[in-house]
């Protein structure tokens, strides 16, 4: 097994990656690196792209593996945003300041009230190896909280509720109760192990870890 560098400056992110990685052997450090420039891109995958070929020359072991991990909150009736721009959002406008610009999108038919919230996490985990690039993707739909709900987590994890899943996994139709679900509580108010059922970094690291296995 390896050990993984992972690029970022969230030790949320950090310590949900042990949660998935370590049991399976790697050992995943952080690793910070001053000057990252991120992109101006639509795509998540161009700007992990970029951070990779940026922070590899900064490896203690050149046959060491690098990751990076991009999310974004896209936002349905905001035309996606903040999307890519989730970083600068969340330290600009922050969740309450995101709430508020739905707020100004309120109807009276509550059905398009509540299509109005309607959200989905996506994530790219990026990995680089002496083999290439591996790139898993993930995606959790749902919807906005009315209020900030929950102390853990990190990001807008506190403004945002997953559609609850069904017996597959897969996420059950709106106003249905499915097999796993938060009961209307965010990300933020619900421990690790529930929200990595639904998690877009659980995901995206499931589906690197398949593409690796695949490529032994």
């Amino acid at each position: 097994m390896a050990r993984i560098h992972f690029l970022t400056g969230n030790e949320g992110k950090v310590a949900e990656a042990k949660h998935h990685l370590e049991p399976l052997g790697h050992d995943v450090v952080q690793l910070s690196v001053e000057g990252i420039v991120e992109p101006q891109a639509e795509e998540l995958e161009t700007v992990a792209r970029a951070k990779l070929e940026q922070a590899k020359a900064h490896l203690p072991n050149q046959d060491d593996w690098l990751m990076v991990e991009d999310a974004g909150l896209f936002v349905e009736a905001l035309d996606g945003f903040p999307g890519v721009y989730s970083s600068y959002a969340l330290s600009t406008l922050g969740c309450h300041g995101l709430l508020r610009l739905l707020d100004h999108l309120h109807s009276e038919d509550l059905h398009v009230e509540a299509g109005l919230r309607r959200a989905e996490f996506r994530a790219i985990a990026a990995l680089m190896t002496p083999d290439g690039i591996f790139i898993g993707e993930g995606a959790c739909m749902g919807r906005i909280a009315p209020a900030v709900d929950g102390e853990g987590g990190f990001g807008f994890d506190p403004v945002f509720i997953p559609r609850d899943l069904d017996l597959s996994g897969a996420p059950a139709e709106i106003g249905v109760q499915g097999e796993v679900s938060t009961h209307g509580r965010t990300f933020a108010a619900v421990d690790m192990d529930l929200k990595a059922k639904f998690s877009h970094r659980t995901e995206a690291l499931q589906d690197l870890l398949s593409q690796l296995g695949s490529s032994e």
